[in-house]
This record gives C-alpha cells, sequence and structure tokens, in this order.
C-alpha cells in the first residue's frame, strides 16, 4: 500500500494554469494543498505535482481534454483553443464533471485577472478568487451547484489514459524524464527510484 495515502477522500491536491502559445507550457499560477502529507513529504510531493502537471500540460493539444489515472490518483488536463490550459490533480473518486468544471472557471477567472498581454513576468501569485474556489470545490457536493452551470462539460470527449506510461510517445522513458527534469530536486529524484523499486508510489507516479 502507500504510505503517502491519506484517509481523507476526494480531496483536490493541485491546480495549475498553463500558457500554451508553445508546445511547451509554462506555467502562468499554481495552487496546491499537500497539508495531508507528513513534514518530511510535503516537498517532494510539491515537486512531483509540479512535474506531472508540466508533464501533462506539454502533452496535451489545444482542444484536448485528458485523464490520467495513477494508483489512487487521477490527473485531468484540458487545453482550450486559445491556447490556455490547466491541470487539476486530485483524488481518483473526485467526479470528473465537477474537476473539469472548475478547471474551466479558474482559467475564466485567471483571464479576467490577467489579460494575455500581461502574460510576461510570470508566474502570476494565487488569484484570490481562485484560492476560494480551490477551497470550495474541496468538497465536490459544494461545489456541485456551481458546476451545473456547465451544461456544454459533457460534449467534449475526455481521453482517459489509466496510466502516466500510456501517454508517453514512441521512444520515451518516464525514468529519462524524471531524471532530466529541472522541475525535481536531487532528493526527488531518488525518492522516486526508491518508490518504484518498492512499487510504491511518489503522489501520482
Amino acid at each position: 500500500t502507500n504510505n503517502l495515502r491519506c484517509d481523507l477522500t476526494m480531496r483536490i491536491l493541485s491546480l495549475s494554469i498553463w500558457n500554451k502559445q508553445a508546445e511547451k507550457g509554462v506555467e502562468l499560477m499554481s495552487i496546491s494543498d499537500v497539508s495531508q502529507f507528513g513534514y518530511f513529504q510535503k516537498s517532494s510531493v510539491s515537486e512531483f505535482l509540479k512535474f506531472t502537471a508540466q508533464f501533462m500540460a506539454d502533452r496535451t493539444a489545444p482542444g484536448e481534454r485528458k485523464s490520467v489515472k495513477e494508483k489512487e490518483y487521477i490527473c485531468h488536463t484540458l487545453v482550450k483553443s486559445d491556447k490556455i490550459g490547466g491541470v487539476l490533480i486530485c483524488d481518483e473518486e473526485y467526479p470528473q464533471r465537477v474537476a473539469y468544471s472548475f478547471i474551466l472557471k479558474s482559467l475564466d477567472d485567471f483571464v479576467n485577472k490577467h489579460p494575455k498581454y500581461t502574460w510576461r513576468n510570470v508566474p502570476f501569485p494565487e488569484v484570490p478568487e481562485i484560492r476560494q474556489q480551490f477551497d470550495l470545490f474541496q468538497d465536490p457536493r459544494q461545489a456541485d451547484s456551481i458546476t451545473q452551470i456547465q451544461g456544454d462539460l459533457d460534449e467534449t470527449k475526455v481521453i482517459l489514459y489509466n496510466t502516466i506510461e500510456q501517454v508517453l510517445e514512441r521512444g520515451e522513458k518516464l525514468d529519462d524524464i524524471v531524471a532530466k527534469s529541472e522541475n525535481l530536486s536531487l532528493t526527488s529524484k531518488q525518492f522516486y527510484k526508491t518508490a518504484k523499486s518498492t512499487n510504491s508510489c511518489c503522489t501520482i507516479l
């Protein structure tokens, strides 16, 4: 079993917003909550959340929605046609419709606060409205009344992957991407190796 797992269910771990003008995503803003993890794990967990968000932002094209399951977590990624995207990482039990509704609302709130012409000095600090929504959406039942407004959500097909390995392009290896990542410290890279060798899990990897 995964010793990083907490007893709380249906938690959102992180939300990040990305500029996808280029193939490689540029982070515009991020919010995370790793309070359920142990003191010595929080730093590595935070780094792996950012690593995973970057990994998925880079591999999701405008107009696509991808959900990737890994152990008991799931990563939802959405990139709009105007090349702004969001990545939400949460427990697998968290409702998909609510997750994508939160991403869409966060993207709208972000652009209202920071129009595209201001996207030079990034990342931006947290947008208070999005932080409030992040806290509200921790309980999907509380957020459900908001998500009912997003009636068009089910019309867009979501590509579902059962492991993050399935997202890799031909010839890519996750071990190599982890080793080369600038988002991961040496401690986190070693943590990944140890977790993999013991078949445990480092957040969603």
